[in-house]
């Protein structure tokens, strides 16, 4: 029997997935990302990996999700809020959508065929504390640029919201 909770948390993930990409206001599509991240989240915790789901919360939804809805109600432009509907964009989405899970789906297949299974008990433990001093040293001059290019795209949010501002009140 399928786990009740197992069911609401892919529901609740799949389901904000499709509104985010379907919501045609910028803002509700990025609160239903940060909610499809917080299922992602949901999804870890199942698979009894709580140190997985909490960096889930805390880099996608606490970070990014939130990035991006400071970013949207920063540059507060009618030509991000008003899309254009276009039938041949989103049947190309779909047919693009499906061949991917084809692809996908033949991957998994192929590899099971060669007895190359994905949950191979001879596997090596993880070593979270080697992960964590990687982080720290060989990893860290990645982790600072990522860091200085979120803020930058915040930095160019503001100024562009400025200039914006400016040529309006020029304009009036």
């Amino acid at each position: 029997m399928v786990d009740p909770v197992f069911i609401g948390v892919a529901v609740l993930t799949v389901g904000s997935a499709i509104i985010s990409l379907e919501s045609r206001e910028l803002i509700y599509g990025a609160i239903a990302l940060a909610i499809s991240m917080l299922g992602i989240a949901g999804f870890f915790l199942l698979l009894e990996s709580p140190f997985v789901a909490m960096f889930q919360i805390a880099v996608y939804v606490g970070a990014v999700a939130v990035l991006v809805i400071f970013t949207v109600m920063l540059v507060r432009t009618q030509a991000l809020f008003t899309t254009k509907e276009d039938k041949g964009r989103k049947s190309a989405g779909i047919v693009l959508m499906l061949i991917f899970m084809v692809s996908i789906g033949a991957i998994f297949i192929v590899s099971a065929l060669n007895n190359h299974t994905f949950g191979n008990p001879k596997a090596s433990a993880i070593d979270f504390t080697a992960i964590g001093q990687q982080m720290l040293t060989y990893y860290s001059p990645a982790l600072i640029t990522l860091a200085l290019t979120l803020a930058g795209a915040v930095i160019g949010a503001l100024a562009l919201a400025r200039r914006e501002e400016e040529i309006e009140q020029k304009n009036d």
